[in-house]
């Protein structure tokens, strides 16, 4: 696993192999950023399911602002230390909790953010949970954000009337999906 373009193109990431993590593969990885390019610089990033940081790193060597990356598996969180600490990246936050209860300290923080990875486990209604949370609590997006959700299975989104689905692509068995704010117009 590698960073694939930007300031660290070419870096080993460490953490291919975490049991209970599903790193995005390189190819689908570049289609997403290829996707979001224009939205990248100067963002403030959060990555929910961050794994081994993978997508916000790779946001970071792009030129994002800030991150902020979230995982509540011990081997995970000392995995994104490591990256981070190998790269010598200092505009980073690793936070270790729940998806859930992270979104509600940055709420209560009035932390906003312009992209968000949502890559949570499959199988699993993490997806639901988080995307509900978003939507009743949309202040802790910026007006222009963009939620990037990797799935193994079609969601509905249209029970989350506050988002539209910007793209979306799928590749092999999984899907990502692009969200943006209702309001937002291309």
């Amino acid at each position: 696993m590698k960073i694939i373009s930007g300031k660290y193109k070419g870096r080993i990431l460490k953490g291919f192999d975490i049991k209970g993590t599903r790193p995005t593969m390189d190819r689908v990885k570049e289609s997403v950023f290829a996707m979001i390019q224009d939205h990248v610089k100067d963002s403030i990033v959060l990555d929910l399911y961050a794994g081994t940081g993978n997508l916000a790193i790779e946001a970071i060597s792009n030129g994002a602002r800030k991150a902020y990356l979230v995982d509540n598996n011990k081997i995970a969180i000392n995995t994104i230390k490591d990256n981070i600490k190998n790269l010598g990246i200092n505009n980073a936050n690793i936070i270790d909790k729940n998806a859930i209860d992270a979104l509600k300290k940055f709420k209560n923080e009035n932390k906003t953010f312009d992209i968000v990875f949502l890559d949570p486990p499959y199988n699993t209604d993490e997806i639901d949970k988080t995307l509900y949370y978003i939507n009743e609590n949309i202040n802790i997006l910026s007006s222009k954000a963009l939620i990037i959700c990797e799935t193994q299975k079609n969601i509905d989104y249209t029970k989350y009337h506050k988002f539209n689905i910007y793209k979306q692509r799928n590749y092999g068995c999984k899907t990502v999906t692009i969200l943006k704010l209702s309001s937002i117009k291309d």
